[in-house]
């Protein structure tokens, strides 16, 4: 399988009507991710152990499922193996996993991911754009300093806020001023 490549991918993993963005690891052949205790996303893969990383290029879309959810509609059944997985319907790519809980703490649980299916639904080229780029390191920052409120990390939403400005194109600009609705 090769999807994915070597360090933290940023996906949106989906699990049952659940999607959140979340970095998949993969370090010397191996996948792995680590969910906060008491999300949707770490409830779901350990009731059902299993999840599926959506490769997806819409910067809104990481930025809606990083603080509200995705209607039902957001979603696609698929049957892989004996089991039936949601992906998202506008998933570029995905890679389903079965899910092992390796340590679970109190605020977080540390996943081992086995990849048992993938496919590319759309070959579509992506230029890179650090607009793009910068709404995922806002999102992540954000999602952090809606629990904390640490005026770091908002001069770090601000950072890259700007970059989005100078380098995003219609739809980053669009994700930004949600995620700017959801810290405000």
């Amino acid at each position: 399988m090769g999807i994915l490549t070597e360090g933290i991918n940023e996906v949106i993993a989906t699990t049952r009507s659940n999607a959140a963005p979340m970095g998949i690891i993969l370090r010397n052949g191996r996948f792995r991710m680590v969910c906060f205790t008491g999300s949707h996303t770490a409830e779901n893969i350990a009731r059902d152990r299993w999840v599926v990383a959506n490769i997806v290029h819409d910067p809104v879309m990481y930025v809606t499922t990083a603080f509200s959810d995705l209607p039902d509609n957001a979603f696609y059944e698929e049957q892989i193996n004996e089991t039936v997985m949601h992906r998202l319907a506008d998933a570029e790519a995905y890679i389903a996993f079965s899910a092992i809980i390796e340590q679970r703490g109190s605020e977080s649980m540390s996943i081992h991911l086995v990849p048992i299916h993938e496919k590319v639904v759309t070959c579509k080229p992506h230029p890179v754009n650090r607009g793009f780029a910068s709404i995922i390191e806002a999102t992540v920052h954000a999602t952090r300093y809606c629990m904390s409120h640490d005026p770091g990390l908002k001069n770090l939403i601000d950072y890259h806020a700007a970059i989005v400005r100078k380098c995003g194109g219609p739809r980053e600009l669009e994700a930004l001023r949600l995620l700017e609705s959801f810290i405000h």
